[in-house]
């Protein structure tokens, strides 16, 4: 019977400790609902699987198979479709030496021929090498801040729908050449060879022999 009052006495205080706590607010729930901190499978499977946008080509114009302008209504070309995102401004200048394309998030050097004419493996030393002080960069920016680009990224600045250079209208870089420049990216071909961009007309080649002379665009930040 001792063993028994001693055990409900106990309940009871201990009740009354509880009891007494939530009643002065340390366990009574807050007058704000916490956010949830929850993701549902679906949120997951929603992320992974969006993928990243592509960009427009730029492209608005229709012609035929002789190359005469036409109408682009019902032709399926892509001066029709325009499919793909695009932003407005394109391109913001950082006034350091340094330009934003604001589709991509990638930092471009301003000044696109800084580095004059080199070999690949030269065009990539130049690139990681680059720092503030040099190219007209004031950003603060160390060695290995910046890289070669790879070959989509290079190819990212392309407006197929302009020419000499093929860059969007309004872009600000100076020292854009039309001959070609390098990506960091060799082919799959012939490992001798690299990948390069002639911003001319935005044609890509596979070809490049290293030990040509290209031009060099620095650029960093990136997935």
């Amino acid at each position: 019977m001792k063993t028994t009052t001693t055990k409900l006495f106990f309940a009871l205080a201990v009740g009354l400790v509880l009891f007494g706590s939530a009643r002065a607010g340390t366990l009574e729930p807050p007058v704000t609902p916490p956010a949830p901190t929850m993701v549902t499978l679906q949120q997951i499977y929603d992320k992974i699987s969006s993928g990243a946008a592509v960009g427009k080509t730029g492209q608005t114009a229709c012609w035929n198979a002789t190359g005469a302008p036409i109408s682009c209504a019902l032709t399926g070309q892509d001066g029709a479709l325009q499919k793909g995102v695009s932003v407005s401004p394109r391109f913001t200048d950082n006034a350091n030496g340094t330009v934003k394309d604001n589709l991509t998030g990638l930092i471009w050097l301003k000044n696109a021929s800084c580095f004059g004419l080199q070999t690949w493996t030269n065009a990539l030393s130049n690139a990681n090498t680059l720092a503030s002080g040099a190219c007209g960069l004031t950003d603060g920016s160390v060695a290995r801040d910046w890289r070669l680009p790879n070959a989509k990224e290079l190819q990212s600045l392309i407006d197929f729908g302009q020419f000499n250079p093929a860059l969007p209208s309004g872009h600000p870089f100076s020292g854009v050449q039309f001959d070609g420049y390098w990506s960091s990216t060799p082919s799959g071909t012939n490992t001798s060879n690299a990948w390069t961009v002639t911003f001319y007309n935005g044609s890509v080649y596979s070809d490049t022999d290293k030990g040509q002379a290209r031009y060099v665009w620095s650029v960093r930040g990136g997935a």
